[in-house]
């Protein structure tokens, strides 16, 4: 396979888009820093933050209660409230797991009244469940299709071999997965790669571990996460699905503090501490057992070696710059599988990301922020003497990223920002003849973005934005493109609101994939050539929220998703002329229902998903891999006091579609042959593949239960996590070998243990 190559140098006019960039972000920050008019009212703004660490609490809760509003805090940790009348009001402040707190604050004009706020922990003995506020916070939210997940919330969840923050998302209605042993989620019927990942808006572009069984990410540096299904906002960009921002901790401010955790397939050393005017964190883990690997691949080992190592520093000092904040850090993780058989492939595969992040408040209430970031990803497979091809593939991105927001006294929201991007991309690609092509990629995106938010009435609010691309990777001059996007919110009655969402969205960087692999080791990521325009997708999205009681809530979206000129990996190139990729086209639809019910101590969520999806490649119309038509959730959790927690969960869906085998040859192998070999003994069994993807697997489902402690003795806590996967042993078919014919089944029955101690 040769792929199209462009050698497009770019390096002057990054630096010079770069120099630009710069330019206006600091005309942004001297427009807004000059004397504001008078407020007509009053604005309240603050953060919230844990009493012992010092660490933002995101998704807390502030209730005035004189005028009946609340807000919610960001994943920072701080909120903004506009358009209050001068007057003294009460403001309640409540997080789930803290002891409320509740202050008399007189609004004044002409100032941004400034609120700072540290929630204590419940003792582990006397948890509680806090629900002041959550429903009138929400009252004009545009939030369709958005999940706020604080990692506390994932705590009680059976872990399995351990807590997996990719795992987790595949029990939320309209996320699916290729099975038991892959980790990589699929969202409303879109492969992969049209997911974006963002560790502290610095794109990872494989966070995998161990065949993609595992997430690369450690939950114990992970403050919270914000995942959007579709409709997401103008801020995003270079995916065509979803979104998934993950926000890591700052730190503990105030004292030193150390974790370790023991699971039978890794161990973990988690370090935090305060520094001067700032704080520090260091997460590593490292594998160091392949015993329940084999449970994942029918008790086949797995020599998988594999590491991860997050760093981060934080400064914060009011003398050098007032209300500012700046973050250093850096993301490593690597993976090797060597098999010491030459008749097996061998894979490695590894990331790296270093990121500057500066975030600022003003005197007025805008908040801006500058963000640099360098992210690289390198993969290769090398065939031994297995038959199969080698394959190299390395990409780096450096990017810039400027983003402002300002509240207007009137509760609404501009926001608006710039992004530059250079990415470098070099693939090497080996055909069974041994021949390698090797093609360099380098191009650079200039992308803009605004977006107004009206949040000034009680009953409606809307999201309307934009986001224009000015170059594509692929360079070949100006390419403009431009992404609108909306959204609404109409609240019939405080319990009840219809919400809706739409949105054009494009994607300039792809995998490439083979629609028969039955596990994707890794994709290589290339620049989308000249001759192939952009993909793209359109989302329309409506649904329904009621929210009867602060316990009790009820979801249900509907959508539909068409993709255009998606990119295809030629399978019918005969000649060096013929493209390596041609375009394709897709669409996908569905329904998704979730329900929470909280009632201390059990909280259950029960969601239920239909989809269908489709792919069209010179039409022929076939349903991909990760179409799975109907998929059931249900959780409930319990807090039995005395530190002592269980959960249940059950989960249901429909057999995936799959290739069928219509019959085998016997191929001759001409190149194979020497004088010492019989012409009869150079023919080798081929198998022939029926139509894409026209059988279906049988039903999945399974029952996954925990049990876990916590253990506080003063500083010293120490948690035993129990969990049971598949109770009753379901034998999941995974897949059939196609040269042996040998059924594969999914995890089996599968208990495990974790252990974690922190001071």
């Amino acid at each position: 396979m040769t792929f199209y190559t462009i050698n497009h140098r770019q390096s002057p006019q990054s630096k010079k888009l770069f120099a630009l960039s710069l330019t206006i972000f600091v005309l942004v920050i001297t427009i807004f820093k000059t004397d504001l008019r008078a407020q007509e009212k009053g604005i309240l703004r603050g953060f919230i933050a844990d009493s012992v660490s010092g660490e933002s609490l995101p998704y807390a809760n502030v209730y005035i209660k004189e005028l009946n509003r609340g807000a919610i805090t960001d994943f920072r940790g701080f909120f903004v409230m506009a358009s209050l009348p001068y007057k003294r009001v009460t403001v309640v402040i409540s997080y789930v797991g803290y002891k409320s707190k509740q202050f008399f604050i007189n609004i004044e004009p002409d100032i941004v009244n400034d609120l700072r706020v540290q929630l204590a922990a419940l003792n582990i003995q006397m948890k509680t469940i806090e629900t002041t506020g959550q429903k009138i916070a929400k009252e004009n939210a545009t939030d369709l299709s958005l999940q706020r997940i604080a990692i506390r919330d994932l705590e009680n969840l059976p872990k399995g071999v351990e807590l997996d923050v990719f795992r987790s998302l595949q029990s939320m209605p309209g996320v699916q997965t290729g099975g038991d042993v892959s980790a990589r989620f699929y969202v409303r019927g879109s492969p992969s790669n049209e997911n974006l990942v963002l560790l502290d808006n610095t794109t990872i572009y494989n966070p995998y571990h161990a065949l993609g069984i595992f997430s690369a990410l450690d939950p114990d540096m992970i403050s919270s996460m914000e995942f959007y299904k579709g409709g997401f906002p103008s801020e995003y960009a270079h995916r065509l699905s979803s979104v998934l921002k993950v926000v890591t901790k700052d730190g503990n401010k105030n004292s030193l503090g150390a974790k370790a955790g023991l699971s039978l397939l890794t161990a973990k050393l988690f370090l935090e501490g305060p520094i001067p005017s700032g704080s520090f964190i260091i997460s590593g883990r490292r594998n160091y057992s392949d015993v329940v690997l084999k449970k994942f691949r029918n008790n086949n080992s797995i020599p998988a070696d594999f590491y991860d190592l997050f760093a981060k520093v934080n400064y914060s000092n009011n003398d050098f710059m007032q209300d500012a904040k700046f973050s250093l850090s850096t993301f490593m993780s690597g993976d090797k599988i060597m098999n010491n058989n030459p008749k097996r492939e061998d894979f490695q595969w590894e990331n790296q990301t270093l990121a500057f992040n500066y975030f600022q408040v003003s005197d007025s209430p805008l908040f801006y922020q500058l963000d640099l970031s360098y992210s690289s990803f390198s993969g290769e497979q090398s065939p031994n003497l297995s038959g199969g091809k080698g394959m190299k593939n390395d990409l780096s991105d450096f990017t810039m990223r400027i983003d402002f927001s300002y509240v207007y006294d009137n509760k609404d929201e501009l926001a608006g920002g710039f992004k530059i991007s250079e990415v470098h991309t070099t693939l090497t690609l080996e055909n069974f003849r041994g021949q390698s092509i090797t093609t360099n990629t380098r191009g650079v995106n200039v992308s803009a973005f605004a977006k107004y938010k009206f949040l000034r009435f009680s009953n409606f609010g809307a999201d309307l934005g934009a986001r224009v691309h000015a170059t594509r990777f692929a360079g070949g001059g100006a390419s403009f493109f431009i992404e609108p996007r909306a959204s609404f919110t109409l609240r019939f009655i405080p319990e009840l609101a219809l919400k809706g969402s739409w949105g054009i969205y494009m994607q300039d960087l792809v995998t490439i994939s083979d629609e028969n692999e039955v596990v994707s080791i890794f994709e290589p990521w290339i620049i989308t050539p000249l001759y192939l325009n952009p993909s793209n997708a359109i989302h329309y999205i409506s649904g329904f929220e009621f929210i009867p009681t602060a316990n009790l809530s009820f979801n249900l979206e509907g959508y539909y998703k068409i993709m255009h000129n998606l990119a295809i990996v030629n399978d019918q190139k005969y000649f060096d002329s013929d493209p390596d990729l041609i375009s394709g086209s897709g669409h996908s639809y569905g329904i998704e229902f979730q329900t929470k019910y909280q009632l201390y101590p059990f909280s259950f969520t029960g969601s239920y998903s239909w989809m269908r999806s489709f792919k069209d490649v010179r039409n022929v119309v076939y349903s991909p891999r990760y179409d799975s038509r109907n998929n059931i959730n249900l959780s409930l959790e319990a807090e039995l006091g005395d530190g002592w927690a269980a959960s249940a969960v059950w989960t249901y869906s429909s057999g995936l579609p799959f290739t069928q085998i219509a019959g085998y040859y016997d191929r001759l192998t001409l190149d194979q042959l020497s004088n010492n070999n019989l012409l009869l003994d150079a023919y080798t069994p081929f198998v022939l593949l029926g139509n894409m993807n026209t059988g279906q697997l049988p039903d999945y489902h399974r029952l996954d239960l925990s049990l876990s402690k916590k253990i506080q003795i003063n500083r010293l806590k120490m948690y035993i996590d129990l969990s049971v996967l598949n109770v009753y042993n379901r034998n999941n078919l995974f897949y059939f070998k196609r040269d042996t014919g040998e059924r594969v089944n999914m995890l089996p029955f599968l208990p495990s243990v974790n252990f974690k101690v922190e001071l």
